[in-house]
């Protein structure tokens, strides 16, 4: 009695229509472009003051490699005068001397150029970021010209992996903290009797005399800082350089920061690829990092009129009472100069630029600068 399928063929059945398939998700809407109207002359400026700044780095090297040699000549009178500004390279002094000045309120006699000039770049790290890293450092200036030479012969520059990289950066905060401890140890007898000491008076020359008469391993290790630079962004900047780890710290309580403006950013991400601290800008609304060097090459290659701009961090925002945003690339170069010529303007005309050493004594221990050794913890020359 069961119907059996061959006598159903011939009703008159609806065809069978496959199941629909689920809609497709709808993915993130593009977002329209609305292009700078205003051309970007951030790294013209940029670049004018990396420049000017190498320039002369090199000048007052150039008088102080003179200035060294009529005194190992033997000349009778010297003729040349001595640079303070070659004693921004002298850092570590900078910090004695700092510490010296705040516990004594006296303004150090010896290089007194290392300790204002490491305070206008630590101001200056403060009130605009690393800028001195990106726009004076002549260092960071020479690192940036290796990778991107690197980067015009090989197409590319290579970055280290993420698990080498994070461990690698801290080197330079633990070189940063060696020498705030070698610092801290000193009380301000012991710095004044460092000043006093041979080693002390003529730390500038051994300076010069290290690149001047450098040792095989010296050059190995300079060669070798070089050809990483080529191949790795900023290598010695953002993994070896315990002065950039001091401008970063002090960065991180700035009131400026790249910031962007989500509503205005069409995620177009190229942002992140200029970079040169391998930030990922396009993830953030605001960059705090300490790797974070000010340079603007985020902002000049953004093509979105409003999507990325140095600001007033909001936690600053009150206090600067600041309604308007953004602060064009013009008012930073002009900061950066108004702050290091201000700040060395005021050391020369109040008379505390120089130091305050006889010829007499240069023309004593010039000649025999390589004798002379660094004082150690309870030597006489810290003690007397």
């Amino acid at each position: 009695m069961g119907i059996q399928l061959h006598d159903l063929t011939g009703l008159d059945m609806p065809p069978v229509l496959p199941a629909p398939k689920p809609p497709k998700p709808l993915g993130k809407a593009k977002k329209k472009l609305v292009r700078r109207t205003k051309r970007d002359y951030s790294q013209v400026l940029r670049r004018s003051y990396q420049g000017a700044f190498l320039l002369m780095n090199i000048y007052l090297g150039g008088v102080f490699y003179f200035w060294v040699k009529q005194f190992e000549s033997g000349r009778g009178a010297a003729t040349i005068s001595r640079p303070a500004g070659v004693e921004g390279w002298l850092p570590i002094a900078g910090m004695m001397y700092a510490k010296y000045w705040l516990l004594t309120g006296h303004v150090p006699s010896l290089h007194p150029a290392a300790m204002f000039l490491l305070l206008t770049f630590v101001a200056m790290a403060f009130l605009l970021r690393k800028a001195f890293c990106s726009w004076l450092c002549p260092v960071g200036t020479l690192s940036e010209y290796l990778w991107r030479a690197g980067r015009k012969l090989m197409g590319r520059n290579f970055r280290v992996w993420k698990m080498l990289d994070i461990p690698l950066r801290g080197l330079k905060y633990i070189l940063l903290g060696f020498f705030v401890w070698a610092v801290s140890s000193m009380s301000a007898n012991a710095i004044d009797a460092f000043m006093r000491s041979d080693y002390g008076v003529i730390a500038d020359v051994k300076m010069l005399n290290f690149f001047r008469f450098m040792g095989e391993t010296g050059a190995i290790v300079v060669g070798i800082l070089v050809i990483a630079s080529v191949f790795i962004q900023n290598f010695w900047c953002r993994y070896l350089c315990p002065y950039g780890a001091l401008l970063g710290l002090s960065s991180l309580l700035s009131p400026l920061g790249i910031r962007r403006e989500p509503a205005a950013c069409i995620d177009c991400a190229k942002c992140t690829k200029a970079c040169p601290s391998s930030l990922p800008v396009d993830k953030l609304i605001t960059v705090r990092s300490a790797e974070c060097t000010g340079c603007l090459e985020c902002v000049a290659v953004c093509p979105a009129q409003g999507a990325l701009q140095m600001s007033a961090v909001s936690r600053w925002r009150p206090i600067l009472n600041s309604r308007e945003r953004s602060m064009p690339p013009w008012m930073l170069a002009a900061a950066i100069a108004a702050l290091f010529f201000g700040v060395v303007g005021f050391a020369k005309t109040a008379g505390y630029w120089t130091s305050d050493v006889p010829a007499n004594t240069y023309r004593e221990l010039v000649p025999h600068a390589n004798e002379a050794r660094h004082p150690m913890p309870g030597d006489p020359a810290l003690t007397r």
